[in-house]
Protein backbone atom coordinates (compact mmCIF):
# COMPACT_ATOMS: atom_id res chain seq x y z
CA UNK A 1 0.00 0.00 0.00
CA UNK A 2 3.54 2.13 0.31
CA UNK A 3 2.26 3.15 -3.66
CA UNK A 4 -0.56 4.88 -2.25
CA UNK A 5 1.07 8.53 -0.87
CA UNK A 6 -1.78 8.94 1.55
CA UNK A 7 -0.72 5.87 3.57
CA UNK A 8 3.21 6.05 2.64
CA UNK A 9 4.22 7.11 6.30
CA UNK A 10 1.12 5.34 8.14
CA UNK A 11 2.48 2.05 9.67
CA UNK A 12 -0.27 -0.17 10.57
CA UNK A 13 -1.85 0.40 7.45
CA UNK A 14 1.07 -0.93 5.65
CA UNK A 15 2.01 -3.69 8.04
CA UNK A 16 -2.16 -4.99 8.05
CA UNK A 17 -1.93 -4.88 3.98
CA UNK A 18 1.65 -6.65 3.82
CA UNK A 19 -0.36 -9.15 6.02
CA UNK A 20 -2.98 -9.71 4.00
CA UNK A 21 -0.79 -10.42 1.57
CA UNK A 22 1.27 -13.16 3.62
CA UNK A 23 -2.27 -14.08 4.62
CA UNK A 24 -3.26 -14.93 1.11
CA UNK A 25 -0.51 -17.13 -0.18
CA UNK A 26 -0.87 -18.83 3.23
CA UNK A 27 -4.39 -20.17 2.63
CA UNK A 28 -3.22 -20.91 -0.96
CA UNK A 29 -0.95 -23.17 0.46
CA UNK A 30 -3.23 -24.45 2.67
CA UNK A 31 -5.80 -24.64 -0.14
CA UNK A 32 -3.22 -26.82 -1.95
CA UNK A 33 -3.02 -29.53 1.16
CA UNK A 34 -6.80 -29.38 0.89
CA UNK A 35 -6.71 -28.03 4.09
CA UNK A 36 -10.19 -26.06 2.65
CA UNK A 37 -12.09 -25.21 6.07
CA UNK A 38 -9.55 -23.95 7.54
CA UNK A 39 -7.86 -22.00 4.55
CA UNK A 40 -11.16 -20.21 4.39
CA UNK A 41 -11.89 -19.29 8.05
CA UNK A 42 -8.20 -18.20 8.02
CA UNK A 43 -8.58 -16.04 5.00
CA UNK A 44 -11.54 -14.07 6.03
CA UNK A 45 -10.52 -13.18 9.43
CA UNK A 46 -6.39 -12.31 8.39
CA UNK A 47 -7.44 -10.08 5.67
CA UNK A 48 -10.18 -8.72 7.76
CA UNK A 49 -7.66 -6.73 10.02
CA UNK A 50 -6.43 -4.88 7.27
CA UNK A 51 -9.68 -3.83 6.19
CA UNK A 52 -10.81 -2.84 9.20
CA UNK A 53 -7.61 -0.49 9.78
CA UNK A 54 -7.99 1.07 6.51
CA UNK A 55 -11.79 1.73 7.01
CA UNK A 56 -10.80 3.40 10.64
CA UNK A 57 -8.29 5.96 8.44
CA UNK A 58 -11.62 7.55 7.32
CA UNK A 59 -13.66 7.31 10.44
CA UNK A 60 -16.72 9.55 11.55
CA UNK A 61 -15.08 10.34 15.00
CA UNK A 62 -12.59 9.60 17.98
CA UNK A 63 -14.97 6.36 19.24
CA UNK A 64 -15.57 5.20 15.40
CA UNK A 65 -12.18 5.12 15.07
CA UNK A 66 -11.42 3.02 18.37
CA UNK A 67 -14.36 1.20 17.45
CA UNK A 68 -12.77 -0.05 14.20
CA UNK A 69 -9.53 -0.82 15.57
CA UNK A 70 -10.69 -2.68 18.24
CA UNK A 71 -12.81 -4.58 15.71
CA UNK A 72 -9.56 -5.06 13.76
CA UNK A 73 -8.14 -6.23 16.71
CA UNK A 74 -10.67 -9.20 17.20
CA UNK A 75 -10.01 -10.00 13.91
CA UNK A 76 -6.48 -10.51 15.01
CA UNK A 77 -7.12 -12.37 17.78
CA UNK A 78 -9.33 -14.87 16.01
CA UNK A 79 -6.46 -14.60 13.11
CA UNK A 80 -3.80 -16.15 15.78
CA UNK A 81 -6.05 -18.93 16.94
CA UNK A 82 -6.24 -20.37 13.50
CA UNK A 83 -2.51 -19.86 12.95
CA UNK A 84 -1.88 -21.81 16.54
CA UNK A 85 -4.18 -24.34 15.16
CA UNK A 86 -1.95 -24.93 12.68
CA UNK A 87 1.00 -24.60 14.41
CA UNK A 88 0.04 -27.54 16.69
CA UNK A 89 -1.60 -29.83 14.33
CA UNK A 90 0.05 -32.43 12.38
CA UNK A 91 0.64 -32.30 8.53
CA UNK A 92 0.14 -28.48 8.86
CA UNK A 93 2.52 -25.51 7.44
CA UNK A 94 4.64 -23.56 10.42
CA UNK A 95 3.18 -20.82 11.07
CA UNK A 96 6.01 -18.99 13.27
CA UNK A 97 7.16 -16.60 10.87
CA UNK A 98 3.25 -15.06 9.92
CA UNK A 99 2.66 -15.40 14.07
CA UNK A 100 5.76 -13.24 14.77
CA UNK A 101 4.38 -10.35 12.43
CA UNK A 102 0.49 -11.19 13.60
CA UNK A 103 2.17 -10.49 17.41
CA UNK A 104 3.93 -7.55 16.12
CA UNK A 105 0.36 -5.70 14.53
CA UNK A 106 -1.79 -6.62 17.66
CA UNK A 107 1.17 -4.98 19.75
CA UNK A 108 0.77 -1.45 17.62
CA UNK A 109 -3.26 -1.83 17.34
CA UNK A 110 -3.01 -1.86 21.45
CA UNK A 111 -0.62 1.01 21.46
CA UNK A 112 -3.15 2.74 19.26
CA UNK A 113 -6.17 2.09 21.08
CA UNK A 114 -4.88 3.12 24.62
CA UNK A 115 -3.25 6.30 22.74
CA UNK A 116 -6.48 7.04 21.32
CA UNK A 117 -8.62 6.95 24.29
CA UNK A 118 -6.18 8.89 26.50
CA UNK A 119 -6.40 11.80 23.70
CA UNK A 120 -8.59 14.45 24.67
Amino acid sequence: MSENPRYKDNLIVNLTFEFSLNIMAFSETLNELKKYNLSNQLFRSGTSIGANVKEAQNAESKADFIHKMKIAIKEADETEYWLMLCKHSKDYPDTSEILEKLISIIKILNKIIGTSKTKK
